[in-house]
């Protein structure tokens, strides 16, 4: 059930547009935009570009997951509870920094923070696709990769952060003003194309373990894993708990 609320001629053209039209846009997302709660904003990082700048060259890839993490209630969250620690003080931060740690001491997680400041709240990013061969060259030289199967590059949070060079000195780092990485408006996904599915790992969430709150681009293949529980975002429900609204206006 599709429910996005523009007629059905401008939905058709808005979906032509979006799978045929022009290259994705270069223009900064606004500060104003990051400072929707985490929940909303994490299917509408879909479709938008993540740039990093490198001693190898400019990097772009399209987001295709991310996860939403909502404090103070959810305890999938590194700031369930409103917790202030070292590693979660960047939460708390001003919307549209990076919040950058590490896990299994050995890879890197990026995340881009929401809501208003003092919120905790933040959105990883789990995985992204080279927008041209010229961005996966730099990624494949980065990734040390030797598998012919390219979409290895960075089909998991800690994969591309390897292949966009993104480690935890971008903790903090406020992709607002930054020169060396930012994210671009890109060419945005339609409710009908995003699945729903619990995140991953997580099993210490207890009642929040199994909320649906990974977004990925449907049948994409850089997404890391398609969840058997997966269900589309255009539906009554799914657009109701994710926006409040199942007239949401998708920009």
């Amino acid at each position: 059930m599709d429910l996005h609320v523009t007629p059905k001629g401008e939905r058709d053209r808005m979906e032509h547009e979006l799978q045929y039209g022009d290259e994705p846009s270069q223009a900064r997302l606004p500060l104003s935009w990051f400072r929707q709660s985490a929940l909303p904003l994490a299917p509408q990082l879909l479709g938008r570009t993540i740039v990093r700048v490198t001693d190898e060259g400019v990097i772009r890839a399209r987001i295709v997951e991310t996860e939403s993490y909502v404090a103070p209630h959810d305890k999938g969250c590194h700031a369930y509870n409103n917790r202030r620690t070292k590693r979660t003080e960047t939460m708390f931060q001003r919307a549209g920094h990076a919040y950058v740690y590490l896990i299994y001491g050995m890879y890197h997680c990026l995340n881009v923070v929401a809501a208003e400041e003092g919120q905790a709240e933040a959105v990883l990013i789990r995985a992204a696709a080279p927008l041209t061969e010229y961005d996966e060259s730099i990624m494949k030289r980065y990734r040390s990769l030797s598998s012919n199967k390219v979409v290895n590059l960075s089909n998991g949070p800690g994969k591309l952060c390897r292949a966009m060079y993104i480690d935890k000195s971008f903790d903090g780092y406020d992709m607002m003003d930054g020169e060396a990485m930012w994210l671009e408006v890109g060419k945005p996904v339609l409710p009908r194309h995003i699945l729903c599915a619990p995140r991953i790992n997580i099993p210490y969430a207890e009642e929040y373990a199994d909320v649906l709150w990974r977004f990925y681009v449907a049948d994409d293949p850089y997404v890391s894993v398609k969840g058997k529980q997966a269900v589309s975002l255009a539906t009554r429900e799914r657009m109701i708990e994710t926006f409040g609204s199942e007239g949401f206006s998708w920009t």
